[in-house]
């Protein structure tokens, strides 16, 4: 019993540091602190728990082949091996980052489908909760960066009439996970609330629909509440968007 001590104490620790590491991603999703408080403490602590993780189980998969006994159970090489898993796993994005290039995605988190006259929000305002960067549009600069980094956000065109664009944009909204905070059919836009997978980052979005001559336009922006950039998820959004719109019909 004595021998499998070591290889216990190594999957404890892992389960332990696994548990803190899926609590500061999905913590603020809990309600137990602000997502700029999970994601500091992830960027700061989960390496060097997943390293202490991986070191412990290390020590205790070589104290179990040093132990004399031809049974693994008893050298409790199982749980050895998923405690160091479990370090590997947590160390995955570090790992990654070191054999595939990151993607450099420009210092901008405020994307729009119309970048000459970017939809404005009405509802939402810089007062807006945990909001940290302006709703105000920061004009030439932006849309420049924006435009060299995706020259394939455009504004989505239909064939369907004002009424049924803006309802099936509203569909698709809803769908997406987004919070309808406000909409207005008769001038045909809306404003929403959109929470990132991890960390739950609050993102506030409009959309608006216009008349075109074969239909209409439906134009989309999609703004951070905090960060300088957004690592693509503004853009990400509005292309998955726009593909479920079209999709859709």
């Amino acid at each position: 019993m004595q021998k499998n001590v070591v290889s216990q104490i190594a999957l404890m620790v892992a389960l332990l540091a696994g548990v803190a590491a899926v609590l500061m991603i999905f913590g603020s999703s809990m309600g137990l602190w602000e997502p700029i408080t999970g994601f500091v403490a992830s960027r700061t602590y989960n390496n060097v728990l997943g390293y202490i993780v991986v070191a412990v189980a290390l020590v205790s998969l070589l104290v179990g082949f040093m132990t004399k006994t031809d049974t693994p159970k008893a050298r409790g090489t199982g749980k050895s091996v998923v405690a160091l898993f479990i370090g590997l796993g947590m160390l995955s994005p570090m790992l990654m980052g070191l054999i595939v290039e990151p993607v450099k995605y420009p210092p901008i988190h405020d994307i729009t489908t119309n970048t000459e006259t970017p939809p404005q929000f009405i509802f939402l305002t810089d007062s807006r909760i945990g909001a940290k960067n302006t709703l105000v549009y920061g004009g030439p600069e932006i849309a420049a960066q924006q435009l060299q980094a995706y020259p394939d956000i455009q504004p989505i065109m239909s064939e369907l009439n004002t009424e049924a664009a803006f309802n099936k944009a509203l569909d698709v909204a809803k769908a997406m996970g987004w919070a309808i905070v406000d909409q207005q059919p008769q001038t045909q836009r809306f404003e929403a609330t959109a929470r990132t997978p991890f960390f739950n980052f609050a993102d506030d979005v409009v959309v608006v629909v216009t008349s075109v001559e074969q239909g209409s336009r439906i134009d989309l922006r999609s703004v951070s509440r905090i960060g300088r950039g957004d690592a693509g998820v503004n853009a990400k959004r509005i292309k998955e968007f726009s593909q479920r719109f079209a999709e859709s019909l």
